[in-house]
């Protein structure tokens, strides 16, 4: 028998990840700030620029060994209450900062260019300054997962407004499909109407997200009720690797682009053509190519540029920076290159 996972009692937050490069480059300058702020503090006006970089050295060090130690811990702080979080970002940056104060002090505590106080009085000095450095981290921190807790609600609302714009356009064309195969051919309508069923069910029922797989699965579907209707006319070139990888995308993601593929490279040309879509599976990304035939646009109003540019500002509110979507022609034919990047470990908690 299976056992039963148990789930966290507590949300999971989204805690501000110190190990990324700008965010190591922040801590870096808000510790020189305070490095500053101690160097130049009233009655210290002895070897200012000495004890300036002598502090800064040893802020330095608590700071990188704070938040060095901060994020391996991250994936199971995120798990705890708020203010045991709190509780233990201030423990954790208390301890690092005993153990560089005792370490400087026992390295610099006979040359007079720090402190004159005794050991004691110089560990509990540090100690309170980290205190209110510590808090005032904390609540910037706060501010951060407020930001995104607002920005994320935003990007929801604004991905759904996205969503329920291609969405009917994408079923209209294909209920076209099934009623054009009704003139043509009784047993590939029945076939076209069960696909198509099929592509609604998926349609409706999709979210926000959709596994890539799925995805995949309902570009598939879409391209059969095509074929159906354009016969020898297409031809399609699949290029997947062994296994799919496990990733979450905005739904109707795929299926727009060879939308595209088919209103404007297939049936642009008379002798039709091919559509080739290969999948690379990479170690930090997936890059999906689709190409079809290229003819110089006419009719403007015939443009893809707006489908494209629904599904590039779905994948910014989705992944932000991480993902793109580029067009060129190569060889003579239109190339989408969709790149989208795989979760990481901690992402996936």
């Amino acid at each position: 028998m299976a056992k039963a996972v148990t789930a966290s009692p507590y949300p999971i937050y989204p805690l501000p990840d110190l190990c990324q490069g700008r965010m190591v480059l922040r801590v870096l300058v808000l510790a020189q700030a305070v490095a500053i702020l101690l160097a130049f503090a009233p009655g210290t006006q002895d070897n200012l620029w000495q004890r300036l970089g002598l502090i800064s050295l040893f802020v330095y060090w608590i700071a990188l060994l704070s938040g060095y130690s901060y994020c391996k811990l991250r994936p199971v702080l995120s798990r705890q209450r708020p203010l045991t979080i709190a509780a233990s970002c201030l423990l954790l940056l208390f301890l690092t900062t005993a153990v560089v104060s005792s370490v400087a002090w026992l390295w610099l505590h006979n040359s007079g260019v720090l402190f004159s106080q005794s050991f004691l009085q110089f560990i509990l000095a540090n100690l309170m300054i980290a205190l209110v450095v510590g808090l005032m981290a904390i609540q910037l921190g706060l501010m951060h997962t407020e930001r995104n807790q607002q920005l994320a609600a935003q990007n929801r609302a604004e991905l759904g407004a996205l969503q329920a714009r291609i969405q009917p356009h994408f079923l209209f064309n294909s209920l076209n499909t099934a009623a054009e195969l009704t003139q043509q051919d009784s047993a590939a309508a029945e076939q076209a109407l069960l696909n198509l069923a099929d592509l609604f069910r998926a349609a409706m029922h999709a979210k926000e997200q959709i596994s890539l797989a799925d995805e995949l699965t309902l570009a598939r579907q879409y391209l059969a009720l095509e074929q159906w209707r354009l016969g020898e006319r297409m031809q399609q070139n699949w290029q997947l690797p062994a296994s799919l990888p496990k990733l979450q995308i905005p739904a109707l993601t795929i299926q727009p682009l060879l939308e595209n593929a088919v209103r404007h490279g297939i049936e642009s040309c008379q002798s039709g053509g091919s559509i080739d879509i290969d999948v690379i599976n990479s170690s930090q990304s997936v890059t999906i190519l689709i190409s079809n035939p290229f003819l110089p646009v006419i009719d403007k109003s015939r443009s893809n540029g707006v489908a494209l540019l629904n599904i590039q500002q779905r994948l910014q509110l989705f992944f932000g920076d991480k993902a793109s979507l580029t067009r060129s022609i190569v060889d003579g034919r239109f190339r989408v290159k969709l790149v989208l990047p795989k979760p990481t470990p901690d992402a996936n908690g």
